[in-house]
Order: structure tokens, then C-alpha cells, then sequence
């Protein structure tokens, strides 16, 4: 189920507000520009879904957001328990940083954790499938798998490079609660 759990940049210990509900997630998270809506990830995608596969799947999801938007390029992030590069992908998520475009991904299965840091707040969205979030331009955030990840979402990028990040150097992501 997803879920917001809203803390101070201060106290990384005792959240000030939770919820699993969908409508109150979105409007916490409209309050700060951030998009957040659940979607169907209804296609069969198999064990190990290929990212050809899964771009083919959801063709229709990204068609809406390019002519909603304009972004000009796409691909799928997947991980699973297994990936030999679990442990490395992780710790480079968990780095706080920014990208100079919005971060907009569609969870097609499994589950991350998403968490900004904003005015004074850290912001954590657990998205699971059929969550479509989008990050604005320049806002600090992480990103947990979890120690045995599963997940697959596509990414949306405003350029033709894709992902790219601006690490600003904090450690606070070290301070709050991860994916077991």
C-alpha cells in the first residue's frame, strides 16, 4: 500500500504525519508541487520483464504524459534481489541529489521509496505498483530499493541524455528510516 510518512529535516526519529490514504497523499504532496496519482499497471509482464517488453506494455502511459508534458525520452530501471549490483545502485540512490529536469516514474511492479527534502521536511512516499510520481526540477531526494529489491518502473525524461544527478553532498538520507 502506498504511503507518506512526513518528518522535520531536524528529527529523523518521529514522523509528525502518516497516511496510506491516496487522497490525502496527494494533496500533501500537491502542496509542494509534487504530482502523485495511481495509475493501472495492469499487463502480464512475466518473472523478469525485459524493458522492451514493458515500454511496449505501456506505451499508452507514456504517449499521455509526452503530449501532457513534452518530455522527449524513456526507459525502464528494474531491479531484483539477484542483481550482482544491488549494493552499488543502492548506496548512489541514497546519495541526496537533484536533477536539473522533473523526476517522473511510473511503478509498474514492486515497490521504492522516494524521499525529498523540502522547506525543512523530509517527505517519504513509499510507491508501489501503479504509482506515477513526478519530482520537480532541482528538488534534493532519494531513493531506497531495499536490501532485496523488486521493482520495475519506468523512468521520463525531459532529454534525450536521461538520468542525471547532481549529488549535493549531504548526508542526511544516512539519518532516516530505510526499506528493510
Amino acid at each position: 500500500m502506498s504511503a507518506l510518512t512526513i518528518f522535520t529535516d531536524s528529527e529523523a526519529k518521529t514522523p509528525i504525519w502518516q497516511s496510506t490514504d491516496e487522497e490525502a497523499i496527494r494533496q500533501k504532496l500537491s502542496g509542494k508541487n509534487v504530482r502523485f496519482e495511481r495509475w493501472q499497471a495492469d499487463r502480464d509482464l512475466g518473472v523478469d520483464p525485459q524493458p522492451e517488453t514493458v515500454i511496449n506494455a505501456y506505451q499508452h502511459a507514456i504517449d499521455r504524459l509526452v503530449a501532457e508534458k513534452g518530455y522527449q525520452s524513456w526507459d525502464v530501471i528494474s531491479m531484483r534481489a539477484d542483481n550482482p549490483q544491488k549494493e552499488t545502485l543502492r548506496e548512489k540512490f541514497l546519495s541526496e541529489h537533484t536533477h536539473g529536469e522533473d523526476e517522473v516514474r511510473f511503478f509498474v511492479e514492486g515497490a521504492g521509496l522516494f524521499c525529498l527534502h523540502l522547506d525543512g521536511h523530509i517527505y517519504q512516499i513509499l510507491c508501489e505498483k501503479n504509482d506515477l510520481i513526478s519530482v520537480p526540477a532541482g528538488t534534493p531526494h532519494w531513493f531506497d530499493m531495499g536490501s532485496s529489491p523488486h521493482f520495475t518502473a519506468i523512468r521520463i525524461f525531459d532529454n534525450q541524455e536521461g538520468w542525471i544527478a547532481n549529488f549535493t553532498g549531504d548526508r542526511i538520507a544516512d539519518a532516516y528510516p530505510r526499506l528493510p
